[in-house]
């Protein structure tokens, strides 16, 4: 029975609260085990496969525990993500190799769960854009839903980067009802040295997610490279970060590429 109980724990640790409770509510209305398939969409398309499928064959495994209780199970494990997120939590995030002896999440997974947890709000900021096919859809599905989207990237021509990429006129063509900004050129302007770059990689949503991570929206940061990140859900990290990213359009340091 313990095994049951901690592969439900470890997938839930991958999860926000809102999809947490969706899965209590898909597993309440099963018959049996049997059905589970059933279930899956519930956890959404970015689920670890490998943990669901150590969910299910704990739970086959225990054939004194039926759907309401496993749906009970997973709304605790709602309520205890919500307070959790109160207080603040941090999640270690990687892409690359692995090694077994920690959980880790992958770059991609967690970017798509900032930008499809998001409800009012989302902003990105990244180096460069450049085939993040996935990244690219959440972001379009964000601003059908009525999400305010915004995305910062490096403007910069002159250098390798997102010229090899999508720039901010193919991002806001690509992207339409976004805002895409800039790093105004004259808020950048150095005498002596190259000017400064956008280098700065993270999302935050809703003022209680954010991520921090080196990886760019790309196609090998999400699924090749070796990438390191944080997740922060809760806490006061999340609201910071988009008051400052605010500022910086408040006082014209980035502005709305036209």
């Amino acid at each position: 029975m313990d095994d049951l109980w901690t592969a439900i724990a470890k997938l839930v640790a991958t999860m926000h609260a809102d999809r947490i409770a969706s899965v209590a509510d898909a597993l309440s209305h099963l018959k049996t085990v049997e059905e589970f398939d059933r279930a899956k969409p519930a956890f959404g398309p970015n689920a670890d496969g490998e943990l669901m499928e150590r969910l299910r064959s704990r739970w086959a495994a225990s054939p004194s525990v039926g759907p309401s209780e496993m749906a009970a199970a997973f709304r605790s494990a709602a309520a205890v993500a919500e307070v959790m997120e109160g207080r603040g939590a941090i999640e270690l995030v990687w892409t690359g190799p692995r090694t077994g002896l920690i959980p880790t999440r992958r770059t991609e997974q967690v970017m798509l769960e900032v930008v499809e947890s998001s409800k009012s709000d989302a902003f990105l900021v990244t180096y460069v854009f450049y085939k993040a096919e996935s990244v690219l859809d959440a972001l379009n599905a964000a601003v059908g839903r009525g999400v305010d989207v915004r995305i910062l990237l490096e403007s910069s021509i002159g250098h390798k980067g997102p010229a090899a990429g999508e720039g901010p006129r193919a991002l806001a063509e690509a992207i339409p009802g976004a805002v895409v900004y800039v790093w105004h050129p004259a808020a950048r302007e150095d005498a002596e040295v190259r000017p400064g770059l956008v280098h700065a990689k993270c999302a935050v949503a809703d003022r209680r997610l954010a991520f921090v991570t080196s990886a760019n929206l790309t196609s090998a940061a999400m699924e090749r490279n070796m990438e390191l990140g944080l997740l922060i859900r809760g806490g006061p990290v999340p609201d910071q970060l988009r008051s400052h990213l605010e500022a910086l359009v408040a006082t014209g340091v980035i502005q709305e590429w036209i």
